[in-house]
């Protein structure tokens, strides 16, 4: 039905920098917001960044300044660069989306949901 592909990440040095992209497959979700979100060794899931549909854009304090978020709406696509990356930055990052699906049938209903895509790695070395 739905899916969200992340691809972009690797092994940087501190310092450097790295562009995540994912991609959403299935043609009818109508989405809203899309977002990247961030697990670290041990820790638990966190908000990175977040783009609604208008191109408006909220960043964790921890990025701010040093990531940016961006959608490229004809291909359905949410892109992170992130720059001046540090140590702290090395988490496995997840793409999300949240949207909805139209009715197949004129009285039927629309179907609401929020997607997760598998995650990449990000390292930065010191």
């Amino acid at each position: 039905q739905v899916q969200l592909v992340e691809s972009g990440g690797g092994l940087v040095q501190s310092g450097g920098s790295l562009r995540l992209s994912c991609t959403a497959s299935g043609r009818r979700f109508e989405i809203n917001h899309m977002g990247w979100h961030r697990q670290a060794p041990g820790e638990q899931r966190e908000l990175v960044a977040t783009i609604t549909s208008g191109g408006s854009t909220n960043y964790a304090e921890a990025v701010s300044g040093r990531f940016t978020i961006s959608r490229d709406f004809a291909k359905n696509t949410v892109y992170l660069q992130m720059n001046s990356l540090r140590p702290e930055d090395t988490a496995v990052y997840y793409c999300n989306a949240d949207g909805r699906i139209p009715p197949a049938i004129i009285e039927g209903s629309y179907r609401y949901l929020e997607v997760w895509g598998q995650g990449t790695l990000v390292t930065v070395s010191s």
